[in-house]
C-alpha cells in the first residue's frame, strides 16, 4: 500500500511539474510574439477581415435566396462561428501539431526525443498562437447570429452555455483529428496533402449544414472525419430543438473517445518513428 501511495504521489508531482513547465513555455512564446507588436496587430486585423469576407459572400447569397436546405443565414452564421471558435482553441494550443511536417523534414523532432518530457508536451507550447483575428471574426458572427435568434425567440439564453460546451468539445475533436493526421507523418514524412483533406477541406465543408451533401459524405463527416460533431450536431438541438438533451452526453463521450484514439495512435506512431538522419 505504501508503494502504491508513493507511486501516486510521484505521478501527481510529475503532472504538476508538467503543467508548470507548460505554463512557462506558453508565457515565453507569447512574450516573443508580442515583441513585434505592429506585425501582430496587422496580422490580427488581416485575419479578421479575411474570415469575415468569406462569410459575407455566403451571407449575400443566402440573403438573396432566403435559406439553404431550410437553414437561415443566421443558423449558417452560427455554424461558421462555432467552427471558428473551436478551430481557434485547437490552433492556439496545438498549432505545432499541425506543423509537425516541418519537424519531420528538418529533423527537429530528433531533438525533442532527447528531452526528458513527453514529445507532445514539449511540442505543443513551442509556438503558442494568440489568434485574436479569428476570435474577433467568430465573436462578431456569433453575436450577430445568436443575438438575432435570441431576439426572435428561436432560442433561449440556455443556448449560450450550451454553445460554450459545443465549442470546447469541438476543439477537442479538431485537435484529435489534427493529431491523428500528423501521426501519419511518422511513416510518410509529408502530411500537408492529407491535412488539406482531413482538416482544411473537412472543416470548410462543416461550416454548412451537412444536409447539403450526399448521405455518404454527411456520414463521413460525422464518423471517419467527425467535424460534424463540432457544430452541426449540437446546432440541431440548440437551434432547432431536434434530437434531445442527450446530444451533449454524446458530444462529451465522442470527444473523449476520439482524443483517446488519437493519443494511442500517436504513441504507436512515435514508437515506429525512424530518424531522418539529418
Amino acid at each position: 500500500m505504501t508503494k502504491i501511495a508513493n507511486d501516486r504521489t510521484s505521478r501527481l508531482r510529475a503532472v504538476r511539474s508538467y503543467i508548470k513547465l507548460y505554463r512557462l513555455l506558453i508565457r515565453t512564446s507569447i512574450r516573443s510574439r508580442m515583441q513585434y507588436r505592429f506585425n501582430f496587430a496587422l496580422e490580427t486585423i488581416l485575419a479578421a477581415l479575411i474570415q469575415l469576407s468569406e462569410f459575407l459572400m455566403v451571407a449575400i447569397v443566402l440573403a438573396k435566396f432566403g435559406s439553404v436546405q431550410g437553414w437561415s443565414v443566421h443558423e449558417v452564421g452560427y455554424l461558421f462561428a462555432v467552427m471558428t471558435f473551436s478551430k481557434t482553441i485547437y490552433r492556439t494550443f496545438g498549432d505545432e501539431v499541425h506543423h509537425l511536417e516541418r519537424y519531420l523534414v528538418e529533423g527537429e523532432l530528433d531533438q525533442l526525443l532527447t528531452k526528458p518530457l513527453p514529445v507532445l508536451l514539449t511540442l505543443m507550447p513551442r509556438s503558442f498562437r494568440v489568434m485574436f483575428g479569428e476570435v474577433i471574426q467568430g465573436g462578431a458572427i456569433m453575436i450577430w447570429a445568436l443575438g438575432t435568434m435570441l431576439g426572435s425567440g428561436q432560442v433561449t439564453w440556455w443556448a449560450i452555455p450550451q454553445t460554450v460546451f459545443a465549442v470546447l468539445t469541438g476543439a477537442v475533436v479538431l485537435f484529435a483529428i489534427g493529431l491523428a493526421t500528423a501521426t501519419f507523418g511518422f511513416w510518410t514524412t509529408r502530411i500537408s496533402m492529407l491535412q488539406n483533406m482531413t482538416e482544411d477541406a473537412a472543416q470548410t465543408a462543416a461550416r454548412y449544414p451537412l444536409t447539403l451533401y450526399p448521405d455518404w459524405m454527411g456520414g463521413l463527416l460525422l464518423t471517419a472525419i467527425p467535424v460534424g460533431l463540432v457544430n452541426y450536431l449540437p446546432a440541431l438541438y440548440i437551434l432547432r430543438g431536434e434530437l434531445g438533451i442527450w446530444v451533449f452526453l454524446l458530444l462529451a463521450a465522442a470527444a473523449c473517445l476520439v482524443l483517446l484514439i488519437a493519443l494511442r495512435f500517436w504513441m504507436f506512431g512515435i514508437s515506429r518513428y525512424q530518424s531522418t538522419g539529418s
